[in-house]
């Protein structure tokens, strides 16, 4: 049994949303996917997908989507990345449909030792176009994973894996974000949102005890990996 991890599916079954456009390597890119999971998945794994899974803006479109994932063996944690937000309206539906794969939203599951808590984040405080309005979802975001974090810790966890969609700060900047991972019992934090030339810009490693792993699929080659 293992915990492993990729994001930014960016499926697109029910919608015309093709991703050649953004490099080669995304080619088939839903095929490349499916086998490179069936080659590593059990049924017994458990795999964290922090956030845009889906291109779709409703759940008509979604759900050829959700389906191909739930689909794909072994259990799946998913929490909302930034395309997520048109077709992710009630995290409760969407757990009751789908049988092998948990939405997460405002609490946290637990999967083997350890706690998975998680929300979306979104750019934190340093952004050159930082807006008044991000300032408003980035301290919704750094509320909901307090909310996650500390549902874990009042059920005793003391290991916690967390899954955000956006990088949770930038440049190695404190933000509010890590400032809350470096105060709980986070062992590993998973995100993705960077493609490409961003990847650079991403925080990976070991800093203040903690390991950020950067999970794009596109910087997995499309292979989900193996975190625990």
């Amino acid at each position: 049994m293992g915990i492993f991890a990729i994001s930014d599916l960016h499926l697109g079954f029910g919608c015309d949303k093709p991703m050649d456009k953004f490099g080669e390597n995304w080619h088939n890119h839903a095929d490349k996917i499916q086998n490179e999971w069936i080659r590593t998945i059990t049924e017994r794994d458990t795999v964290l997908i922090p956030g845009d899974i889906s291109w779709a803006i409703n759940m008509r479109e979604a759900t050829a989507d959700l389906q191909f994932i739930n689909n794909l063996p072994g259990k799946k944690i998913v929490v909302e990345g930034n395309h997520d937000q048109y077709w992710w309206k009630s995290t409760k539906k969407l757990n009751e449909t789908y049988d092998s794969t948990l939405f997460l939203r405002n609490t946290h599951v637990m999967c083997e030792d350890f706690a998975i808590c998680g929300t979306r984040g979104w750019n934190c405080p340093g952004y050159s176009d930082f807006t008044a309005h991000d300032e408003k979802i980035y301290e919704r975001e750094v509320n909901r994973l307090k909310i996650s974090l500390d549902s874990a810790v009042k059920a005793g966890a003391s290991q916690i894996i967390v899954m955000i969609h956006f990088p949770p700060t930038i440049n190695e900047m404190e933000s509010g974000f890590t400032e809350l991972i470096h105060s709980y019992p986070v062992k590993m934090v998973t995100y993705g949102h960077l493609h490409g030339q961003e990847f650079d810009a991403s925080i990976r490693g070991i800093v203040n005890g903690v390991e950020y792993i950067l999970v794009s699929a596109d910087y997995l080659n499309f292979s989900p990996i193996q975190i625990a």
